[in-house]
């Protein structure tokens, strides 16, 4: 009851973020719920069932890591002293934000049911009925137990992931802490070394990769379905190193933007990305992959045999759209830890023009840094697999 009615009360953005939750999880339920409905008009085809379902897993992945962003940025799970004073400690508001993060999932579950069950024609009476009968299987009867278990995926995965997130969150430093983290600059992050290596691994795999056989156990949809498995894995490693060097990027470019003399909007945006490597520079390196990915995965479809189809469609929106939202979030959050900080710098008699200033350097050296690397990386995932 208190999470409805903290959601009530929410905060128009607050709810709009939920509804965009709630939106990919329907997007997910629905992709799971298809390849339910291929393998049972398909019984025979047992293996192309399987890989479909083990695709669902990317789009999955990038739910639950939207749901934790908007978790971690909800108002009613910040701790405060008036709700532990309550006793809304830590373990309860990690519980409220599983408890929230499951409502709007599994509402989106309930939407991915409806609209399936629509297209396949068990449900009449409105526009494009049974509209994807045949390829959803329409016709064979669905395994209720499966139904249940793949609508709840989604809405399981994402608040143990919300409430742990929520629960592992540092405490908020207080004003003489924060003070003197303003003096002393953040340490830089350890994972760029292991990022770049599993990124240089990556490529190196998929570039080994396509000189061999071109049959394997994991094709991928369009003209990439002769593509052999191990180029999938380094795709895999391509994105894992992303993500890890993401954070050691962003404190490399604050350090960047620091030398050579720097004034106070550059000394300002630059600590700032030392603060923030962490929490923005993971998912802005997650984006990196995912987007160096979408333009190598639209090389080699272009003048396939075989074009985008709508669930392909569909998830590489789920999955673009998700790790954009991600990083927006992330970038809300940041806003948000800092709050206090720009506050005092108001009240010591800084022009609000700096801070605006400090905002609009930090994201030109960070799309600096970040485009011509997801520029390099799709050209050179790309390049194996297209001669």
């Amino acid at each position: 009851m208190l999470a409805l009615r903290l959601t009530r009360g929410s905060h128009p953005l607050v709810l709009m973020r939920r509804l965009v939750l709630a939106a990919a999880s329907a997007g997910v339920g629905f992709l799971l719920l298809c390849t339910l409905g291929y393998a049972s008009g398909h019984p025979a085809d047992a293996s192309s069932s399987v890989l479909r379902l083990l695709w669902c897993a990317v789009p999955l992945a990038a739910t639950v890591q939207f749901a934790v962003a908007v978790a971690r940025t909800d108002p009613s799970t910040r701790p405060r002293p008036g709700l532990f004073a309550a006793g809304l400690g830590p373990v309860r508001l990690a519980a409220l934000a599983a408890v929230s993060t499951a409502v709007s999932t599994t509402l989106g579950s309930m939407v991915a049911l409806l609209f399936f069950l629509h297209l396949r024609g068990d449900l009449s009476g409105l526009p494009f009925d049974g509209g994807a009968a045949e390829f959803l299987g329409a016709g064979t009867s669905l395994p209720l137990a499966a139904v249940v278990v793949l609508l709840a995926v989604v809405p399981l995965a994402a608040s143990a992931a919300s409430g742990f997130a929520v629960r592992s969150r540092p405490v908020a430093p207080s004003e003489a802490q924060e003070a003197e983290a303003e003096l002393a600059p953040a340490p830089a992050p350890t994972g760029l070394p292991w990022g770049v290596a599993l990124t240089a691994a990556g490529l190196a795999v998929e570039a080994y990769a396509s000189r061999g056989s071109a049959a394997g156990p994991l094709p991928l949809p369009g003209r990439l379905d002769s593509t052999p498995a191990a180029v999938l894995v380094g795709w895999v490693l391509t994105a894992v190193g992303l993500a890890m060097a993401g954070p050691g990027l962003t404190h490399l470019c604050g350090r960047l933007l620091q030398a050579v003399r720097p004034g106070a909007v550059r000394l300002l945006a630059g600590r700032v990305l030392m603060d923030e490597a962490t929490r923005v520079g993971r998912p802005l390196g997650i984006l990196c992959a995912v987007v160096s990915g979408v333009v190598a995965a639209s090389v080699l479809y272009t003048g396939g045999p075989r074009p985008f189809g709508p669930l392909t469609a569909l998830g590489a929106v789920l999955v673009i759209g998700c790790t954009t939202a991600t990083l927006l979030t992330s970038a809300l959050e940041a806003r948000q830890a800092r709050a206090r900080t720009a506050g005092t710098l108001l009240r010591l008699g800084a022009p609000a023009s700096a801070l605006r200033s400090a905002a609009a350097l930090r994201a030109l050296v960070l799309l600096a840094i970040f485009v011509p690397l997801t520029w390099a990386v799709a050209e050179l995932a790309a390049l194996p697999l297209t001669e």
